[in-house]
């Protein structure tokens, strides 16, 4: 069954264990730096709400076909990052179980299980995958401390008992379930380390500490963006967590680890895809405003900029578009976006959008940095001044041109801009990570064949 806004919010008092800035926050709803996504999160509930005990939300349905893939890349920014995440752990999980069902046909049934059940529950759920990880040079199991990655550290009839921490989890403390996976390949002997579960956000021994990039500034009005939808991020602990048996995934069977971490990094990259095809197009249009708005849209190495932001950004679309027109199916009839596609294209917004950025801010000028506030725009004394300065022509006038200031600077820069930057590389892992599983995917033998036949050159025995 469905649950309305004001359901969520009373879910969140469970007894978790959240702590913000060093201090534990005993009502998040209420709470001056979560009260914004939590309302968010309420919104996105109330939408399309649905009382027929039997109803399943669409925004957390199974993808099913190219159409419904499509739509889920382009209503990304609509259902905000924690109900995206949500999808992408639903998917996650029966990527994973169609890829381990040969060899553990149980777990799979499980996984699936555990998905309806979640749809079934309206529930939140959120990707515990990167590890403290320790002495990176070293393997899970060659670490000083044991703890550096998520382990089993006992095993009892009705379930185990997990120890270690996960780092960058995105409003995990706004979530209802932790889907816990190794964040990589694991080796023989690293069966410990091979632990794929769901842990109740709630559960005796997780406990969660947060950051977030919400502006805290009296006047939030030079924050447009981000005053109005920020998400914290979380440092999971799981200090000594019991995990009953009928929420694991795997437990041992390190041949099978990597499977879970690259199911996640697929739907992880597909999603970060269709956020940066939209974030390029802001940035085009971003940069064609202000240029207007300057006076210098008609002048040669503006308009040279702009051609190239917007050929990025059709370059990216292009790879979204390709990553869901050229979508696998499961087994069970679930879409697997494009691999090559997909991780090519990101790799390729993630490498340039820094040029983006620069090339905006060159476009724009200093003032991205500098303008004045809202609060100054409206004060009697000085007010009519700044709009003075501030406007460049008789169709621009100073108010419109610095609010624009505002969102660039709240888009690009400052705690929001960069949480956005860092966020654009690293989601689904680093430029290498999608560099690897790019040329895994690329056809290597089809383009030696054609250089052969192009060549005239008979392929050697």
């Amino acid at each position: 069954m469905m649950m309305t806004g004001e359901q969520y919010r009373r879910s969140l008092n469970d007894g978790r264990k959240v702590w913000l800035e060093g201090d534990l926050v005993p009502d998040l709803a209420g709470h001056p730096v979560f009260k914004t996504p939590v309302d968010l999160q309420a919104s996105l509930y109330d939408r399309h709400y649905d009382a027929r005990p039997d109803a399943v939300r669409d925004t957390i349905r199974t993808i099913a076909s190219k159409e419904e893939l499509r739509e889920h890349a382009q209503e990304a920014d609509e259902r905000d990052i924690l109900l995206a995440v949500t999808s992408a752990s639903m998917m996650t999980l029966l990527t994973a179980a169609d890829r381990i069902e040969a060899a553990l046909p149980e777990n799979a049934a499980r996984i699936r299980a555990r998905v309806k059940d979640a749809q079934a529950r309206d529930i939140r759920i959120v990707q515990c995958i990167t590890d403290a990880k320790g002495d990176r040079s070293k393997r899970p199991s060659q670490q000083d401390d044991p703890d550096a990655y998520v382990h089993v550290v006992a095993r009892r009839p009705d379930g185990v008992v997990i120890r270690g921490a996960k780092l960058h989890i995105t409003a995990a403390s706004l979530s209802h379930e932790l889907m816990t996976i190794p964040t990589k390949a694991m080796k023989a002997g690293e069966d410990d380390y091979s632990i794929a579960c769901m842990v109740p956000t709630n559960a005796p021994g997780v406990k969660i500490v947060d950051v977030d990039y919400a502006p805290r500034h009296k006047d939030q009005r030079r924050f447009p963006i981000s005053s109005r939808k920020h998400m914290p991020d979380s440092f999971v602990i799981f200090d000594d967590v019991f995990v009953p048996n009928e929420r694991i995934f795997l437990d041992g069977h390190p041949e099978l680890a990597a499977v879970f971490a690259h199911s996640l990094g697929l739907w992880e990259r597909i999603g970060g895809l269709a956020a940066m095809a939209r974030s390029f197009d802001a940035l085009t249009g971003f940069a064609q405003l202000i240029a207007e708005a300057n006076g210098l849209e008609k002048v040669a190495h503006i308009k040279e900029k702009i051609s190239g932001m917007l050929i990025n950004a059709t370059l990216v679309r292009a790879c979204l578009d390709a990553a869901i027109d050229q979508c696998t199916f499961t087994s069970e009839g679930a879409a697997i976006p494009h691999e090559l596609y997909t991780n090519a294209g990101k790799y390729y917004g993630a490498a340039n959008g820094p040029n983006m950025i620069r090339d905006l801010h060159d476009i724009a000028g200093g003032s991205v940095q500098t303008a004045p506030s809202v609060a100054d725009l409206e004060n009697i004394d000085v007010g009519y001044l700044i709009r003075k300065y501030m406007g460049t022509k008789q169709s621009v006038d100073g108010d419109y041109r610095t609010r624009l200031f505002h969102a660039i600077y709240d888009y690009t820069g400052g705690a929001g801009g960069t949480w956005a930057a860092i966020a654009n590389l690293q989601s689904g892992g680093g430029l290498y990570a999608q560099r690897i599983v790019t040329a895994g995917r690329y056809d290597m033998d089809a383009a030696k064949k054609l250089a052969l036949k192009v060549a005239q050159i008979e392929e050697p025995a």
